[in-house]
């Protein structure tokens, strides 16, 4: 029997996602604190935190990249009561962050109420397997299938085998809810690293990312995918700050 669960996702920029469980509400990646309008909040895409300031708050920043990682979020512990953050080990600071915590790649962490995994992420820092309130969600940050055009092909040949190590042990995992890399900048490689991804796990719902503002692409996407047999597992983004509802009700 498939388990009961519900999640509200909103997409932010770029890699930058929400995800509100039953008792948790998770950040990943936030990047941009600059509305794309007049609007603020999450339906444009922008965090808040005066108005999370009484929920149970996780934030993950994958990598120190910026269009990962926004400082902002180092400020937030006095205004968010129940905060905690995991940074990557990539990220700078110049001071003691109060309930940071800096993960490695390939580790486990088990909070109780939250269960973490790390991977080692095939360009900086480190990708997230969280599990909590009955959910498993995924979030690559950039590991990713980096096959770029005109690098050397012994460069190409050693990034193939290093994604494939890693996804590989996901390989066991049943994924409700995943954040993976389909950049357009790729050209025709771009769909790799997500095939890979879908091939090798079992992956309910997966919500592409790293494609910065080109919301056309999606178009482009799903031409591409509807051959395959996960064609209907994978969502459209049309803006930021859209919001999803998955429940299994």
């Amino acid at each position: 029997m498939d388990k009961k669960y519900s999640a509200e996702i909103h997409y932010l920029f770029n890699s930058g996602f929400t995800v509100q469980t039953a008792e948790h509400f998770f950040i990943f990646d936030y990047c941009n604190a600059n509305p794309a309008d007049t609007s603020y909040g999450l339906n444009a895409g922008i965090i808040d935190p005066v108005t999370l300031s009484g929920l149970n708050v996780s934030v993950f920043a994958s990598h120190a990249h910026p269009d990962h990682f926004i400082p902002e979020i180092l400020t937030w512990s006095p205004i968010i009561h129940n905060l905690r953050l995991f940074l990557s080990f990539d990220i700078p600071l110049t001071k003691e962050i109060p309930n940071a915590a800096i993960v490695f790649p390939n580790r486990s962490y088990n909070l109780g109420d939250i269960q973490i995994r790390t991977l080692k992420s095939t360009d900086e820092g480190v990708a997230f397997l969280v599990k909590a309130d009955g959910l498993t969600i995924y979030h690559a940050g950039d590991l990713n299938w980096w096959h770029w055009e005109g690098e050397p092909e012994s460069d190409n040949r050693a990034m193939a085998r290093e994604y494939k190590a890693q996804i590989d042990l996901l390989e066991n995992e049943k994924i409700d809810i995943a954040f993976i890399p389909v950049d357009p900048r790729l050209n025709r490689e771009y769909l790799w690293g997500l095939d890979y991804f879908m091939r090798r796990t079992n992956s309910k719902t997966v919500f592409p990312m790293h494609f910065g503002t080109d919301f056309l692409f999606f178009d482009k996407l799903f031409l591409d995918l509807s051959p395959e047999d996960y064609y209907n597992n994978i969502v459209r983004i049309s803006h930021r700050g859209e919001r999803f509802i998955l429940s299994t009700d």
